[in-house]
């Protein structure tokens, strides 16, 4: 890779705002391209993708619920029992061009609710946090065939390289420094702060939703608007793009974003969840336009620690929960579908009486994509990359023939 190429990209992730904490990148030496996108702080599985067709859901999401698809703001319909929240215009795009599999009641082995626990299994790819210090995306990496990695270490962009792609495959690292405004994130944290102070949260509660009505004023239309002239996300998308397009760049990319953390005021069809999403979409958008020729041989992983509760909590929020979410996006993706084993949102279906039940393992997944995608070996799957997880078969079915 040139240096000059180097630097221009490594510019364009410095701009990027406080919620996308850099990139790292690998290289697999072949064709096939692979990104994975951690989304901390536990995304809420329900308001992504809502299963607006379960006779429970309304019921149980409250103020958070979005209406049925045709309504007003209502879902961006999958089948009869999934839709996308309507922020996420590009990812219903997307499906309807069979590039996207949305996988749901989904969850790693972990079933705790620790933020710091939940990512460290699920970077890791062990059976319980603390158990392995290195990631799951190195050990593949290693694990591919002789001569399919190349001898110059790969790059990476970020203040840290991930526990994800850590390991004895090595990644050179370069950080930001340039630090921004006070943004969406920071609030949510503050306003946790102070939960537990009902005057002060009352407080900055009002100001907080004062704010999303001042910002929303002039409704979705607005907020699309907004997005499109600059998403915050727009840099990272690019310089990641950037590299994978390069046919001597790296094949292997991996970015975190936050802000998933949605205690309160977390909103509905509209509202600051609503806002991230928006986002996000953007620069899924920008990411496959940016990549060129190179989005044919694409998938992108979408993954979060675990879910929230299934119920609105006492500040229109949500809490950390179990099962949740994973998206798998691109042009090598075999998608126009929903992968779901739905086990209902009834009381007696709940996990532990609260949350989305998981009936997919996520391991299962990411060895599929692995296998049929990076052509990690079944062997290495099962006791390598995932540990003890031979009882895990590797999701089929999931990238194009």
């Amino acid at each position: 890779m040139k240096r000059r190429q180097f630097i221009g990209a490594a510019s364009l992730v410095a701009a990027g705002s406080l919620l996308t904490r850099g990139v790292a990148f690998a290289d697999t030496g072949g064709q096939a391209r692979l990104v994975v996108i951690i989304m901390r702080g536990a995304l809420d599985g329900l308001a992504a993708v809502p299963p607006y067709g379960d006779p429970d859901y309304a019921r149980l999401r409250g103020s958070l619920a979005v209406a049925a698809p045709g309504a007003k703001d209502g879902v961006l319909r999958l089948d009869g029992t999934f839709g996308l929240h309507p922020a996420f215009n590009f990812l219903q795009q997307a499906h309807a061009d069979r590039e996207l599999v949305v996988c749901h009641a989904v969850a790693s082995g972990y079933r705790e609710r620790s933020h710091f626990d939940g990512q460290n299994v699920l970077e890791s790819g062990g059976v319980a946090p603390g158990t392995l210090d290195t990631g799951w995306l190195n050990r593949a990496l290693g694990a591919l065939p002789r001569g399919a990695v190349p001898a110059d270490p790969p790059v990476a962009l970020g203040a840290n390289v991930p526990l994800l792609l850590r390991g004895p495959v090595d990644v050179t690292s370069w950080s930001p420094t340039r630090l921004t405004a006070v943004d969406e994130d920071t609030l949510q944290r503050v306003a946790e702060m102070y939960a537990g102070d009902p005057q002060l949260s009352k407080r900055l509660g009002e100001a907080l939703v004062a704010d999303a009505m001042a910002r929303d004023e002039a409704g979705m239309a607005g907020m699309k608007a907004a997005t499109k002239a600059g998403s915050r996300y727009d840099e990272v998308a690019r310089a990641a793009a950037g590299f994978l397009r390069n046919d001597a760049g790296p094949r292997v990319a991996v970015f975190d974003t936050t802000g998933w953390d949605t205690h309160a005021n977390e909103g509905g069809a509209r509202g600051q969840l609503a806002q991230r999403f928006m986002e996000l979409d953007a620069g899924l958008k920008l990411l496959k336009q940016q990549s060129g020729q190179a989005w044919r041989n694409t998938v992108v992983i979408a993954i979060t620690e675990f879910g929230r509760t299934a119920a609105v909590n006492g500040t229109g929020g949500s809490d950390h929960g179990t099962g949740t979410v994973a998206f798998l996006l691109g042009g090598a993706v075999d998608g126009g579908r929903v992968l779901a084993d739905w086990p209902g949102l009834s009381q007696r279906a709940l996990y532990q009486q609260r949350d989305l039940a998981p009936t997919l393992d996520l391991r299962a997944v990411l060895k599929g994509v692995l296998a049929d995608h990076m052509g990690v070996p079944r062997r290495a799957l099962d006791e390598t990359v995932f540990p003890d997880s031979r009882e895990i078969k590797p999701q089929q079915g999931l990238i194009r023939a």
